[in-house]
């Protein structure tokens, strides 16, 4: 797919004030001695200050030991590509400069200190990175840097004993961040009770849902799929069902802005819910759109359903390519996927979070910039929707935080504004043509002549949920008339 534009270079100090602080303490003095003995003579008093270099028993404390200092007593070479971070599946080399500053090899851009550049890297990956814990997430040809910094404190005899040098590897900075994620989960929990206004209207999360592939009209009453809140999962558990439903969360809710904006047209959600109307079976398709860096907006303008079953991975390949030429005609990139709980909530699966992380690490690919993976979600039959029209929910993954890098995703609620199609497009109503003829006599599909409830057919709630996303040119009124005839005649 298209390759997604570098974002914008940022300063190299970073943008934390842990950052800054590390850098200030290398600007202090230069020149620092990084032995015992050198130490800067001050206003008075026995105690050296947090920048100086004092003998044993002196008050120095790890923030100011730096890059340069490492170097200046050996510890560390200077090299190209000596530096490196993995990151949720992406890894960034950087060279070490004699003066201890580091050159991003990819992009040539310089930073004062390895807090600084891990924070610029990580962010690249995940917008909503607070910090880059740079002493523990650069390694030195494979070490930790905060492994070359205990050593040094043990040889300088400073506060601190060999052992709890050993215990407490990151930096005082780095110290810190665990505690900022843990408020953070304590938010998480707040944020879910907030979030269960988002939990469709009717008989709650307990009410007998359908299975996702009963046989064509056939209702399961005793199956029960109850969403959980993402502080309840905890750590990774292979013993826990994959389609267990989790609760979003909003970013307002965990005191985050969210790090793109979204735009979708109509006539994408119109194909999604025609598509998820059609089979009580699963349905997927893919998102083409536009990613623009400089206004942070993702357009979603069209939608390709899969015309393809569940595990025939011949032709979903087959599929996948005539997708793929489709987005290059149209100059789109693909931009995120789509598919349905045809009788379920709009919530997503453990199953589902762990998909959409792994297709934003694809779609960010090699490149420096950020770019978004939108994930749409669309419930056409849950019986707890308030009204026939499906519900249709964004989506996106918040990786776990990195001192829980076993945790699943965080799935993140995702606001985007609804651009109202002119018309409905030719292609468009030629996929939807498509879609009646794949379907057509397969098991699975849904009998629209037959009853929905008591007031209308499974056609008629198909053309009230629709209705709300038609474009404001109703001209094509006949042609859609022409497929919901073939829908009638599809049994």
């Amino acid at each position: 797919m298209a390759a997604p534009e570098p974002l914008s270079p940022a300063g190299g100090a970073g943008e934390e004030a842990p950052d800054e602080d590390e850098d200030e303490a290398e600007a202090e003095d230069p020149e620092r001695p990084g032995a015992s003995g050198g130490a800067r003579a001050g206003g008075g008093g026995g105690g050296a200050g947090p920048g100086s270099c004092g003998g044993p028993g002196g008050a120095l404390t790890r923030r100011a030991v730096t890059l340069r200092v490492l170097l200046k007593d050996a510890l560390l070479e200077p090299g190209a590509g000596v530096l490196s971070i993995y990151y949720l599946g992406k890894k960034f080399v950087g060279d070490l400069q004699p003066d201890g500053r580091i050159v991003w090899q990819e992009t040539g851009q310089v930073f004062n200190s390895p807090s600084a550049w891990a924070t610029h890297c990580k962010k690249l990956v995940n917008p909503a990175k607070k910090s880059g814990c740079g002493w523990a997430s650069v390694k030195y040809k494979g070490q930790k840097l905060d492994k070359y910094k205990a050593a040094w404190l043990r040889r300088n005899q400073l506060h601190m004993t060999a052992t709890a040098a050993d215990e407490s590897p990151a930096s005082e900075v780095e110290e810190e961040e665990p505690l900022i994620e843990e408020e953070e989960e304590e938010v998480l929990t707040v944020a879910s009770a907030e979030d269960k206004s988002r939990r469709p209207q009717g008989k709650g999360p307990s009410e007998p849902v359908h299975s996702e592939a009963t046989p064509p009209g056939k209702r399961v009453e005793n199956k029960i799929r109850v969403p959980v809140r993402y502080c309840m999962l905890g750590s990774r558990d292979s013993a826990r069902n994959p389609r267990t439903l989790v609760e979003v969360t909003s970013f307002a809710a965990i005191n985050k802005f969210q790090p793109f904006n979204v735009a979708v047209s109509s006539n994408v959600l119109f194909l999604v819910d025609f598509h998820s109307h059609l089979t009580r079976s699963q349905v997927v398709g893919y998102l083409g759109g536009r990613w623009d860096i400089n206004s942070q907006m993702l357009t979603v303008v069209r939608a390709f359903p899969c015309r393809s079953r569940l595990g025939d991975a011949e032709t979903a390949a087959t599929v996948e390519e005539e997708i793929y030429q489709s987005l290059l005609l149209r100059g789109l990139s693909l931009v995120g996927w789509y598919h349905s709980h045809p009788q379920s909530p709009a919530l997503p699966s453990l199953q589902d979070i762990d998909a959409q992380m792994d297709y934003q690490l694809r779609l960010q690919g090699s490149s420096n910039g950020f770019q978004p993976c939108l994930a749409l979600l669309c419930s056409p039959y849950y019986s707890g929707n308030p009204s026939p029209e499906s519900k249709i929910s964004p989506f996106w993954v918040m990786p776990p935080p990195e001192q829980r890098p076993s945790d699943y995703g965080i799935p993140m609620d995702v606001e985007m504004a609804y651009v109202q199609d002119n018309f409905l497009t030719n292609d468009i109503l030629h996929e939807m043509m498509l879609l009646v003829e794949f379907y057509k006599g397969a098991p699975d599909l849904v009998r629209f002549q037959e009853t929905w409830n008591q007031e209308h057919t499974y056609l008629d709630k198909l053309k009230l949920s629709l209705a709300s996303r038609m474009p404001k040119d109703q001209g094509l009124g006949h042609m859609l008339e022409q497929v919901y005839s073939l829908l009638k005649q599809g049994n």
